[in-house]
């Protein structure tokens, strides 16, 4: 009886999983196995928001299996090491997973396949993650697009694959038991931050809820963070607990506003993750050579103070206070204290690179950094260096009313709305009233906008 293992990854699903049904096509006998895998445990940017979630969604997937009558086995180790050890032990001919685009993992999947290979078992790589990979959409020349609009047309011009119906998973084989889900306290990660019901089934309430309820105003309400007017879908999607082909599927032929806008952000994904297979050292280095060596001048007090929210700039304190509450951050205010940290306060954006993806549950290496260098304008198709957002002009566009910052800011909770972007020019008896005290309940502002503006183009400018 032919056995086959599947190997889950970022695909913690059961549903248009691709591996999985190769797998469940491909044996009689199936084991479904999920390696914690030390090396990526022990890195320095993994946060312990996505251990929590990435172990509450191993729970709901065991649970899930066993429904069918089938079994999921957790070890822990090296997957070069442990897949090899299980697949001997349950006798297993092939090893099926999904592909993952990061520098890391490719190379970790060439030493479990070579791994394999030496034992007479064969490995199948599947596309999962994305909805066209790396060598699908490419210029006229057969290069890829490192420009973002001419690659969405083209994208635009291809027709995604359907999700797949439901999969039957084969029966368990007798297997070596695993380890149990562990805590999450075991593997030293802790948090305080409220983070997204884990599991497919909550994933996909939440993309019924969002096609029901946000979509239609989604174009617009997408850019405002006190409304909740964004999918809310990115951890669901980074841990593959919801695939990216029911995504697009579910606003699919759609032609309103929002449903554009929100294709528009998965063509962004795509892009992103063909940018870091085809340009790995963006990992480390700004996309443009010309900014390779930029000469960063910003103070490690001001990072600091930008780590806990007190730069005495009320939208950006209220994002990173969210960030910390939550694990999550609107995207309108990523680009918001991206553009602060990189362009008023002058810090090398692969400082605020790393401590997003140490704090977001959705943290992606391919979109985070593409995101983070696109604000830095060091990266590709990123806004022109001279494009500085303003802190203030940003807050009072969008979130006129400041109900984003009374949210995440307490100490600005009975500042009026005209002063609450600005603060420091609240005349004194309005501020006594509102309780507010500056440097006391609430601190001044670490930089001045307006004199930091021309020291960052000159520090473009140099190069």
């Amino acid at each position: 009886m032919r056995t086959v293992v599947h190997w889950f990854r970022r695909d913690l699903r059961l549903a248009d999983n691709t591996a999985l049904a190769r797998a469940a096509a491909d044996g009689e006998r199936l084991l479904a196995v999920f390696v914690l895998d030390d090396a990526i445990l022990g890195r320095a940017d993994t946060g312990a928001a996505r251990v929590v979630f990435l172990l509450g969604c191993l729970r709901a997937l065991g649970d899930a299996l066993a429904a069918r009558g089938s079994r999921l086995v957790v070890v822990r180790g090296a997957p070069e090491q442990e897949l090899p050890r299980l697949a001997r032990a349950v006798g297993a001919v092939a090893v099926h997973w999904n592909k993952d685009y990061e520098p890391c993992a490719r190379a970790r999947d060439a030493r479990v396949a070579a791994a394999l290979a030496a034992i007479g078992v064969e490995s199948h790589a599947w596309k999962d993650h994305v909805l066209f990979e790396e060598r699908e959409i490419l210029t006229a020349s057969g290069s890829p697009f490192t420009v973002f609009t001419p690659y969405a047309r083209a994208w635009s011009r291809r027709v995604p694959a359907a999700p797949r119906v439901r999969i039957t998973v084969p029966p368990s084989p007798a297997a070596p038991d695993g380890v149990p889900v562990p805590d999450a306290a075991a593997l030293g990660c802790t948090t305080g931050a409220t983070l997204p019901e884990p599991g497919e089934r909550a994933a996909r309430r939440r993309l019924r809820r969002f096609v029901e309820t946000r979509l239609a105003r989604y174009a617009r309400a997408r850019d405002i963070p006190a409304e909740a007017g964004t999918s809310e879908l990115s951890a669901y999607l980074r841990f593959g607990v919801l695939s990216i082909r029911s995504a697009y599927a579910a606003v699919a032929g759609r032609n309103a506003a929002g449903a554009r806008a929100w294709r528009t952000e998965l063509v962004w994904r795509d892009f992103y993750a063909q940018i870091l297979f085809h340009h790995p050292n963006v990992e480390r280095e700004a996309f443009r050579p010309a900014f390779r060596d930029l000469a960063w001048t910003g103070a490690t007090a001001h990072l600091d103070a930008w780590r806990r929210g007190e730069t005495g700039y009320p939208i950006v304190d209220a994002a990173m206070r969210q960030l910390h509450a939550t694990a999550w951050m609107h995207n309108r205010a990523r680009m918001i204290v991206a553009s602060f940290l990189t362009k008023d306060l002058l810090v090398d954006w692969r400082h605020g690179e790393r401590y997003f993806m140490r704090h977001l549950v959705d943290g992606d290496l391919a979109a985070n950094n593409g995101g983070w260098q696109w604000a830095a304008s060091t990266g590709t198709d990123a806004q022109p260096f001279f494009r500085i957002f303003n802190p203030i002009a940003q807050g009072e566009r969008f979130d006129r009313e400041g109900a984003y910052v009374r949210r995440w800011v307490p100490e600005l909770a009975r500042v009026p709305g005209r002063w609450v972007h600005r603060p420091w020019e609240m005349p004194e008896r309005e501020a006594r009233a509102a309780g507010l005290v500056l440097g006391t309940t609430y601190p001044h502002r670490i930089v001045r906008h307006e004199e930091q503006r021309p020291k960052a183009l000159a520090l473009y400018r140099r190069g």
